[in-house]
């Protein structure tokens, strides 16, 4: 499962005959980051006329999160569109919201299909893409002697120790690649060993 990801949050703005539309882009790994995003941006811009938007959670190329929302915009004419542009260019765990002021001049249905797609194709444009690499959480036991060549290891995969307990043994909870997993586990050797702790799992 490889696709490209947003590697941070980026915005740009569009003025299509005096209306303005202000694009925004998060990386989310949910639905509920994603209306998190959404609600943030109607409690920025309160008297903005719509707040239009549009996810992928997970592969863009086999997803089975998808979401958008024309918020009033005739049907069809503001989430589909930015969906569109996202499906197009294969990007994963992201939201588009497109903020529009209105202006006072009506753009009709092509106008304002081609107004969002212009918008969230903007953003994508100002974009850094990052390959995603699928994550995991995984707990080391290992006594206090061998801890910090332990640490110097989960760095040489790329990993991060997130939490460390003490007790008579040393625990660390490390966040890395899946795909380092093994790597991991065969270069500890005997230093420590990798507890298979299923009910941390989400």
């Amino acid at each position: 499962m490889t696709y490209q990801t947003l590697a941070k949050a980026v915005t740009a703005r569009l003025e299509i005959k005096k209306s303005e539309f202000i694009a925004y882009a998060y990386p989310v790994n949910n639905r509920e980051q994603a209306m998190f995003h959404v609600e943030q941006l109607r409690e920025k811009y309160p008297d903005a006329r719509h707040h239009c938007w549009a996810y992928i959670i997970g592969d863009p190329n086999n997803t089975t999160s998808a979401g958008f929302d024309d918020d009033g915009e005739p049907n069809g004419t503001a989430g589909r569109p930015i969906l569109n542009v996202l499906q197009h260019k294969a990007i994963g765990n992201i939201i588009i919201i497109v903020v529009r002021y209105f202006g006072g001049i009506k753009l009709g249905a092509g106008g304002l299909t081609r107004a969002y797609a212009g918008s969230a194709q903007a953003v994508v444009d100002v974009m850094r893409l990052t390959p995603y690499v699928p994550m995991t959480e995984v707990k080391i036991e290992t006594d206090f002697a061998n801890e910090s060549q332990i640490r110097y290891l989960v760095e040489n995969v790329g990993g991060e120790v997130t939490d460390v307990s003490y007790s008579k043994v040393v625990i660390l909870q490390v966040s890395l690649a899946e795909c380092e997993v093994a790597t991991l586990d065969e270069s500890l050797g005997g230093l420590g060993e990798i507890i298979k702790d299923h009910n941390d799992e989400e």
